[in-house]
């Protein structure tokens, strides 16, 4: 844990967010700016700072089954959705610690 990475913070429980969903190694929770009407982020209970860093299969999976699962849970799979990550500022990463946005709820329109 980074103590001044907000998503460390969330998924250690410091800022009593409320988890949709968490697994072994990651936790869900809505996203406080959601850009579609479903909007959770999935992040890694560890500090993983991008998508580049990730190394470990087992996280990789736990993070992307968690994803699934939200998304089944919200309704999601019979719509459609999107699960997104930027890695990098030039992908527009702000948060740098590894998290996705499985998002839905719309039709979304075409990526950039």
């Amino acid at each position: 844990m980074t103590e001044e990475c907000i998503f460390c913070r969330i998924a250690s429980g410091e800022l009593n967010t409320e988890f949709v969903a968490q697994n072994e190694h990651a936790v869900a929770f809505d996203d406080i700016a959601p850009a579609a009407p479903t909007h959770i982020l999935v992040v890694p209970k560890q500090h993983i700072s991008s998508l580049r860093e990730l190394d470990d299969p087992i996280v990789a999976a736990s993070l992307l089954g968690l994803a699934q699962q939200v998304a089944a849970e919200r309704g999601l799979h019979d719509c459609g959705y999107r699960v997104v990550t930027n890695d990098g500022e030039g992908a527009g990463q702000t948060v740098f610690h590894l998290h996705f946005h499985v998002m839905g709820g719309r039709r979304l329109g075409p990526m950039a």
